[in-house]
């Protein structure tokens, strides 16, 4: 039985269909700053221009699913976090042809990626503070999925996504400056922490930044899996 669009008798195959497209914002925490990851478009239009990691949905995968190995192919990292920021449908918004984007962001760590792939995007991170022109609306997308990082890092644990697995309090404090553009108290910031009771201090010390020292710490998954209270 073929398919038919609501009680009409239009086919979806008579449909004028417009094609779905997934763009990647990826935020990375670099030198104690937020910084994004940008790629040179390699097709018409805005060939050359910095552009963010895209690309056209196929038949047989979902929106996810897309997100995903579109990140993938930049990158080489799997099981980063993604999450949805919206969906960018203008009809003049790419001046190749009507094309409709859901825009994600995801949260990664330098230090983790596929240098050599990255190399071969001609990709480049770019501070927030100092980012080029971005072709069509990306720098639209940029700026809601800031947004959104904003109300979620304060109700739950996805700032440890852009930390590696061991680091200081300090750092943990950075994160939260640059990502919510403000200064934090140190002694509201770290009571906040330690109410939570979702950090595990550990035996080793980073002196990178003073010859005294910073412990480091690790977040505890298992902790916040039983009390998965979070507000910051």
């Amino acid at each position: 039985m073929e398919k038919r669009f609501g009680q009409s008798n239009i086919h979806y195959r008579d449909l004028d269909l417009i094609p779905l497209a997934v763009d990647c914002i990826i935020f990375g925490f670099n030198n104690n700053a937020l910084e994004l990851l940008l790629v040179h478009r390699n097709i018409e239009p805005k060939k050359g221009k910095w552009s963010l990691m895209g690309g056209f949905i196929k038949k047989e995968e979902g929106l996810h699913d897309a997100a995903h190995r579109i990140l993938f192919q930049l990158t080489g990292l799997n099981n980063i976090y993604m999450e949805q920021v919206e969906t960018f449908g203008d009809v003049d918004r790419d001046p190749g042809g009507r094309v409709v984007s859901v825009a994600y962001y995801a949260l990664i760590l330098k230090e983790e990626y596929n240098e050599k792939l990255v190399e071969e995007y001609n990709a480049s991170w770019f501070s927030l503070n100092e980012l080029p022109e971005m072709i069509f609306d990306h720098k639209t997308m940029v700026e809601k999925a800031l947004k959104r990082l904003q109300q979620k890092i304060k109700t739950g644990p996805i700032g440890f996504n852009l930390l590696p697995e061991k680091f200081t309090l300090p750092q943990l404090q950075s994160l939260y400056e640059v990502i919510l553009g403000e200064t934090l108290d140190k002694r509201n910031f770290r009571k906040k922490l330690f109410e939570l009771d979702i950090l595990e201090k550990l035996d080793e010390k980073d002196y990178s930044s003073s010859k005294k020292g910073a412990f480091l710490y690790r977040f505890n998954k298992e902790k916040y899996k039983s009390t998965p209270v979070f507000k910051m």
